[in-house]
């Protein structure tokens, strides 16, 4: 892959939240209208900013038709893409030193890396960061490298990182695995009825959790090119401060771990050697056509590993393909350095420029929206996938997230690719309405119970998978959001679905989800901001009138929430800290989201908007870029963050397209949804 041109970097704005607390609140700025004279010099502005940023916009996409920017989160991709080189005896040089480089630019100042932009250090990232470090040769005396061990032996050492960590120390035998918790290959052959199968755990969890099965029962060990005491709390320490108090349901799982561990002891051969089997033939079966497996990289480094112990060689095609699809993760920077993307996101990135660009004004059969149509009709998933295990007889019809993830499509992507394709005058009107009928059929079939969707599964919403001691590395489950069904709501109404039974149902999930606050919680961006921008275009165009109480009380809180310098920012740390909810550091994307959610409330012409608009045109750069360091995307809520490096194009130009030319929604033509009775106001499950 070619270096990266799209930025991540960059001086800290002013107003940047602490590292401690949010910003003070911005005093509300009311419903008044902005002054007369200002108005004809923002829309100005507001036209010179469309105009550059549609001009960068274009020349960012590939000759095939799509759109990709950079997919950055944090730096346990690079370090356990180094230390997965080192265990298959791969590691060379020059990546080395390209991945030290990045992960040493990374480092804050006081020694601990963070998972996320301005964000405070992380234990488990700062010692798998560290022991890259020491892979590539940097000494444990070095003054960086001993601030970062001082850290780790002050926060309770290796003992206290989670469990992701301990496993890659424990390949290499820095960590017992007899302390880490079991995880049996058998957990394969549970029938889908029974609680805690692999499909009771979201699709990124059951990708990752079926290789780990191998990988707990084969227990490896590596010899280790160097001691780590270095990174160990001292004795007394509170090192094991990250058990559970023995009670409830963690006493339970806790006792089912200790039994797990003696079952091992006694476990039948031929019965774990047919559940290996089995576990290797699911993860080959689920092997994408470019070597990956559902796309992102923990699975496939883990299924790598788990096939590799299973006596596939490097060499065997489908290891092969496994390495090569990895090294396209890489994005190799100017600067000689080497990132690694936990994913790419091509068919989001396209959808959403073409969604961007339609609303500033390009032409509806223009060649650059008519190749990106091609493109994304070319990617539509037409077999079956792990979705069919609760929805069996749905015919399949959504579109992925990334290149090739025929496995795994899921319900937000086909939702805004819908939507893009209608925004695209296509010389093959046939084609496209075959494809969006599919795509309508198939993603409204995955609604859930309670009237929402969530990503990847319906109804993907049990509790008990995330008691597990093992899953202590973010959500393992897949419940319903409300961007994901914000955005289905959308596009049934713009299909003429606006009366049809799940799109009310959608709506009145989403009236029910309302924060107390007037926000909306945003499960895949960050995080309230997101949410509510989401949700209310979603309400209007299903027939809410903006007057709704609900609409209201969301124009009301973005305008509580709007930073002094006009823009809109919310931090990572909202998801774990309600003082954080629409506080941070002002950014292009965050602003975008705001705007779309006034605008579509009927704000056009206030106070709000006209000084978000302004921010946007004033931060702009003079190529048509925004700079943007700051992470905005959400995998994880509070636990893995992501800077897409292309929300900082597309949202903006999306806002300021909608501010000249219109909301660009189509509106519902259905009866005004019916309030929920107090009964219905729950929370999904």
């Amino acid at each position: 892959m070619t270096a990266t041109t799209d930025g991540g970097s960059g001086t800290v704005p002013p107003g940047a939240p602490s590292a401690t607390r949010p910003p003070a609140p911005a005093p509300a700025t009311g419903h008044a209208p902005a002054a007369a004279p200002g108005a004809p010099a923002v829309r100005e502005a507001a036209e010179r900013a469309a105009g550059r940023a549609v001009r960068d916009l274009l020349g960012r996409q590939d000759p095939q038709g799509w759109w990709k920017g950079d997919l950055q989160t944090n730096v346990t991709m690079d370090a356990e893409d180094l230390m997965l080189r080192q265990f298959l005896g791969i590691r060379d040089a020059r990546t080395t030193e390209a991945a030290a480089r990045f992960i040493r630019s990374e480092q804050r100042a006081d020694g601990p890396w963070p998972t996320f932009h301005g964000g405070p250090g992380e234990l488990s990232a700062t010692v798998e960061a560290y022991v890259a470090l020491r892979l590539a040769g940097d000494a444990p005396d070095a003054p960086h490298m001993a601030a970062a061990s001082a850290w780790v032996r002050d926060r309770g050492g290796i003992a206290a990182t989670r469990v992701f960590t301990r496993i890659w120390l424990a390949l290499f035998g820095w960590w017992r695995w007899e302390d880490l918790p079991e995880l049996p290959p058998e957990l394969i052959a549970l029938p889908r009825w029974f609680p805690l199968n692999i499909y009771d755990f979201g699709c990124w969890a059951r990708q990752t959790i079926v290789p780990l099965t191998v990988v707990s029962a084969k227990r490896p060990v590596r010899p280790a090119p160097f001691p780590l005491d270095e990174l160990h709390a001292p004795a007394g320490a509170a090192a094991s401060g990250r058990r559970a108090p023995a009670t409830g349901w963690d006493a339970l799982f806790q006792g089912l771990d200790r039994a797990l561990h003696a079952y091992r002891r006694v476990a039948v051969r031929p019965l774990r050697r047919a559940a290996l089997n089995s576990c290797a033939r699911w993860i080959v079966e689920r092997q994408e056509n470019d070597g990956c497996w559902g796309g992102i990289q923990p699975p496939a480094v883990y299924s790598v590993i788990a096939l590799h112990l299973l006596g596939y060689d490097l060499d065997h095609p489908v290891l092969r393909a496994g390495l090569e699809s990895l090294d396209r993760f890489a994005v190799w920077r100017e600067d000689g350095s080497r990132m690694i993307e936990a994913c790419q996101s091509p068919v989001w990135d396209t959808c959403l420029a073409v969604i961007a660009l339609a609303d500033a004004g390009v032409p509806a059969d223009d060649p650059a929206l008519v190749k990106a149509a091609d493109w994304m009709l070319a990617e539509q998933v037409v077999r079956p996938g792990d979705w069919a295990v609760r929805r069996p007889g749905l015919p399949p019809g959504g579109w992925a997230f990334e290149f090739h993830n025929d496995v795994y499509p899921d319900i937000d992507d086909t939702a805004e690719v819908v939507l893009a394709l209608r925004r695209v005058r296509h010389p093959d009107p046939a084609r496209v309405d075959d494809a969006v009928r599919r795509g309508v059929r198939w993603s409204a079939g995955m609604q859930s119970r309670n009237g929402a969707w969530g990503a990847f599964d319906a109804d993907n919403t049990s509790s008990l998978p995330g008691r597990l001691p093992f899953c202590d590395f973010g959500e393992v489950i897949d419940p319903p959001s409300a961007d994901v069904t914000a955005h289905m709501v959308e596009m049934l109404v713009g299909e003429g679905r606006a009366a049809g039974p799940r799109t009310r149902r959608g709506v009145h999930w989403l009236l029910a989800e309302q924060e107390s606050n007037g926000a909306w919680f945003g499960r895949w961006g960050t995080n309230y901001v997101y949410g509510t921008g989401s949700v209310v275009p979603a309400l209007i165009a299903a027939g809410v009138p903006a007057s709704h109480p609900a609409v209201r009380r969301a124009v009301g809180w973005l305008e509580r929430v709007q930073n002094e310098d006009g823009g809109w920012g919310e931090d990572q740390r909202s998801y774990s800290d309600p003082e954080w909810a629409g506080r941070g550091a002002s950014t292009a994307s965050q602003t975008g989201w705001a705007l779309l959610a006034l605008l579509a409330a009927g704000e056009r012409d206030g106070t709000a908007v006209t000084r978000g608009v302004e921010w946007l045109a004033r931060t702009q750069r003079e190529d048509g870029t925004w700079d943007e360091p700051y992470f905005t995307g959400t995998g994880f809520p509070g636990d893995f963050s992501i800077n897409y490096h292309l929300y900082r194009q597309v949202f903006p130009l999306t806002a300021l397209g909608r501010y000249l030319h219109g909301t660009g929604d189509v509106r519902g033509t259905g009866p005004e949804p019916r309030l929920p009775r107090r009964t219905d106001l729950h929370r999904a499950p």
